[in-house]
């Protein structure tokens, strides 16, 4: 007898292949059987007219903190996601000396916008050694299973001290080895890859740029040949991709004969380079070097609200004078003080905040349900408001202060430099990328893209109004086999049968994401943005039911995945 049989659902198994109609039976947390009709369970769940895919595996991703304190890894539990991978982007916890603690945490705060005090409050470093850290990860029973990677700048870090910090000093022949037996041994370990980080866009919280930010070859090879040794491991980068750095990350990847994986999105300041990148990943895999672009499904956006890290506000004096006040409290007098509304308006700071925010209220749009991440530029805040003859700077605080005060705005900031998503329909279709710039856990109070994976069917699969849709078939193999494959997770992100029983059963029609929400459930009471999902009948990993109508069951069958 089986444990479960999930009945008569529409399967679309991760491969790539066409939807079919079938039974998928589940022993000892496997598939054991898919299609047809399966024989007797212990359990049944009725899965007709709804969608059953496998688990979402979601690779780029910031939980190094939190999966310190938090089980669940919300909020990508509740969007299907059963297996993640953090330690992206080159920063992360370990190795770490006693005493030390607070550079990686303000790293982390300024690259990933995740407070000081919820990582101080948060994190009980009870590790030195990156296996340590892994070894203290594994004590946790989880909703998803979890991996993780070295991190350049604590390996940089622990092994130059202070010098580390800095990106212009140059680690010696010594230095470089060590750094290298520390990669060894958290690949040992069971470290899923390597990161390092070459973007301007990251820096500490003391405004000193990401230590590797111009990490020479001698330093990356030295951590190629320490992935060679060790015959494990992806190399993950973020980088602006500068004259040359694409040929460096492809050398240093073929030296270690380990795959490359980059993230790849349009920027507004070079909205073509893209397509640069992209051409070096096709080249790079016809020469034989295994490498691929993680891409996203729709906008990286800034989320701008009353009670977020940013919004045209900030700066302004009269905002400033309010920062005693609650959440409440504040929009209280400014619901009820005409006057203060009118200084925030007219009596703004000449600083290079509002100079952008001039910009970014030209790009934003509020968010309604249902959303819509592909909306058009005419409607922003900035161009309705100009079309209506009012003030811009009026229109975005009113459009604030909407939904008493939680109301949210998107300025889309990447990946929408035409205002439509045809770039990143392109890099989606491109054999050579996999679904990965969801950072969940990351920029909590500016980003909530964790409900990507949502956003993917709904979106591409359903709801697109201003282009084409793509096969359900091929979103869903970009979101499971193609994230599970490139790093190397050949035992899930397919329902066949002996793969691990990681399976969404979906109520397709309706499924949808929630309005972004601010809350305050972090450690000594930090802020997140937080999105939910409505459609998730069930999730189940391993077998084990996770998520039940949308909600957790509080069942913890993940944990640590090494290697």
């Amino acid at each position: 007898m089986h444990d479960l049989v999930i009945r008569g659902g529409t399967i679309v198994d991760g491969t790539g292949k066409d939807a079919f109609t079938g039974d998928i039976a589940i022993a000892d947390g496997r598939i054991a059987e898919v299609g047809g009709k399966a024989g007797p369970a212990k359990r049944d769940v009725e899965a007709n007219g709804a969608l059953v895919t496998p688990g979402w595996v979601d690779i780029h991703t910031h939980y190094d903190g939190q999966a310190t304190w938090d089980s669940d890894l919300t909020p990508s539990a509740w969007h299907g996601v059963t297996t993640t991978v953090f330690g992206n982007c080159g920063v992360g916890f370990a190795p770490v000396k006693p005493g030390t603690e607070p550079y990686l945490i303000n790293l982390m705060e300024g690259v990933e916008d995740i407070p000081e005090i919820v990582l101080s409050e948060g994190i009980d470093f009870r590790w030195e050694s990156f296996p340590d850290f892994m070894n203290v990860l594994g004590e946790t029973p989880r909703t998803m299973d979890i991996g993780t990677q070295v991190p350049h700048a604590a390996l940089r870090y622990y092994v130059m001290g202070d010098r580390g910090a800095d990106y212009q000093a140059l680690p010696t022949e010594d230095e470089i080895k060590r750094m290298g037996q520390l990669l060894e041994e958290g690949l040992a370990a069971g470290a899923m890859g390597f990161s390092t980080s070459r973007t301007i866009k990251h820096k500490a919280a003391d405004g000193r740029y990401t230590p590797s930010l111009t990490a020479r070859e001698a330093e990356l090879f030295g951590m190629a040949d320490a992935m060679r040794r060790a015959g494990k491991g992806v190399l993950q980068v973020n980088s602006d991709f500068e004259e040359g750095d694409f040929d460096i990350l492809r050398a240093a990847a073929e030296r270690a004969g380990r795959p490359l994986s980059v993230l790849l999105i349009q920027v507004d300041n070079a909205p073509d380079r893209w397509k640069q990148t992209l051409d070096g990943i096709h080249r790079a895999n016809a020469a034989g070097v295994r490498a691929n672009g993680q891409v996203g499904t729709r906008p990286i956006g800034i989320l701008m609200g009353l009670e977020t890290s940013i919004h045209p506000f900030i700066t302004h004096r009269v905002w400033r004078s309010m920062a005693d006040l609650t959440p409440a409290e504040r929009y209280q007098r400014l619901k009820n003080e005409p006057e203060l509304r009118r200084a925030l308006i007219d009596e703004r700071p000449q600083n290079g905040h509002t100079k952008w925010m001039e910009l970014a209220i030209d790009k934003a749009h509020p968010l309604a349900y249902p959303l819509n991440y592909e909306p058009e530029p005419q409607n922003s805040v900035g161009n309705r408001a100009k079309r209506e003859g009012r003030d811009k700077w009026e229109a975005v605080l009113d459009a604030m202060m909407d939904q008493d005060g939680k109301a949210i705005l998107l300025y889309p900031f990447e990946n929408y430099f035409h205002g439509d998503l045809e770039v990143v329909r392109e890099l989606m279709m491109d054999e050579h990328t996999v679904c990965g710039v969801a950072d969940g856990g990351a920029h909590v109070g500016l980003i909530c893209d964790s409900s990507a994976p949502t956003t993917l069917l709904t979106h591409w699969g359903r709801d697109r109004k201003r282009g084409e849709h793509i096969p359900l078939p091929y979103l869903v193999k970009k979101q499971t086999h193609d994230t599970a494959r490139a790093y190397g997770m050949t035992d899930r992100g397919t329902l066949e049968a002996g793969m691990k029983a990681d399976v969404n059963v979906i109520d397709f029609d309706n499924l949808a994401v929630t309005l972004p929400q601010v809350v305050y459930d972090l450690p000594a009471g930090g802020r997140r943005l937080i999105q939910r999902a409505s459609g998730y009948r069930h999730t189940f990993k391993a077998g084990i039911e996770t998520i039940s109508a949308d909600e957790l069951t509080g069942a913890r069958p993940g944990g640590l995945i090494r290697g």
